[in-house]
């Protein structure tokens, strides 16, 4: 169970993408500057002003993309990770109980055993159900950085919008009916202001969301080392394993492998993007 989180946000202003022979330029829409008026329409109650941002990665130019688009890439990945923590956080909770860790009349999965931790759960999994796991995020992964040519899509590093996920129903033959975002349809149409509105309170939460899986995943490891669950009268069930860890060691010549795969795989899909610059002629 792994969980990053990015450090800074934030949104607008311009810069000109080097026009290439068949496409059409792109305005890129973050600065430093944007992230400061983000933070001031968005305030926390932490006690500082400006935007938290120990490291300075607002100025940073990752990959010689420029710093907008770093900024781009930054934004995106808070928003990201914090929807990945607050799906982590509620499913830490749900399979804490005995609705889910409980006994089932068909079995979850060949091995399954109640009355065991989340991470027990986890562990517990034939490596091939884990590989279709990844599989399935990693199709998932794809598909919201632009592979397929989603129609209207705009890289986050191009002036797209962060955390904009395309649109995936119909997609894989027909195979995938639902959107991932309101996938019965059933949310009313938003005005400019609720959609902002509902973008602050997305970043708020899923930073919220980060601390809090963290928390728990802490305190099963250590107990005691969150004391707020103690003065809750919330006991979060202790793991004695290695929650960063993977099932077979990092030496294993199917991981080696696989490792070599999924790299290479992301490497073709950053040039695709146009995250990696290329080679001149």
């Amino acid at each position: 169970m792994k969980t990053a989180a990015a450090l800074v946000v934030g949104v607008a202003s311009a810069f000109q993408m080097p026009t290439t022979p068949g496409r059409p330029a792109t305005v890129m829409h973050e600065t430093k500057a944007d992230l400061v008026a983000l933070c001031e329409k968005n305030p926390t109650a932490l006690p500082f002003e400006g935007i938290w941002d120990p490291l300075g990665c607002a100025d940073y130019n990752f990959w010689g993309l420029g710093n907008e688009a770093t900024i781009g890439y930054l934004r995106h990945a808070e928003i990201k990770h914090g929807r990945v923590a607050m799906a982590g956080f509620l499913g830490f909770c749900a399979q804490s109980t005995p609705l889910v860790a409980g006994e089932h009349i068909i079995q979850p999965y060949r091995g399954y055993v109640p009355g065991v931790t989340p991470q027990e759960q986890w562990d517990n999994i034939p490596l091939i159900g884990k590989l279709q796991i990844l599989v399935f995020v990693g199709m998932l992964e794809s598909y919201g950085e632009g592979a397929g040519s989603p129609a209207g899509y705009v890289h986050y590093t191009k002036g797209g919008k962060p955390g904009y996920y395309p649109p995936i129903a119909g997609q894989a033959f027909g195979q995938i009916p639902f959107d991932l975002f309101d996938p019965f349809g059933i949310l009313p149409e938003q005005s400019a202001a609720e959609k902002e509105r509902g973008l602050f309170a997305e970043i708020n939460n899923g930073r919220l969301a980060m601390i809090g899986l963290f928390s728990v995943l802490a305190e099963s490891a250590v107990p005691g080392s969150n004391p707020q669950y103690k003065i809750f009268a919330v006991t979060i069930p202790p793991y004695d394993g290695n929650i960063m860890g993977s099932t077979l060691p990092l030496d294993d010549p199917f991981l080696v492998k696989l490792f070599a795969v999924l790299a290479v795989c992301g490497f073709f899909q950053q040039i695709t993007n146009g995250a990696v610059p290329k080679l001149p002629k």
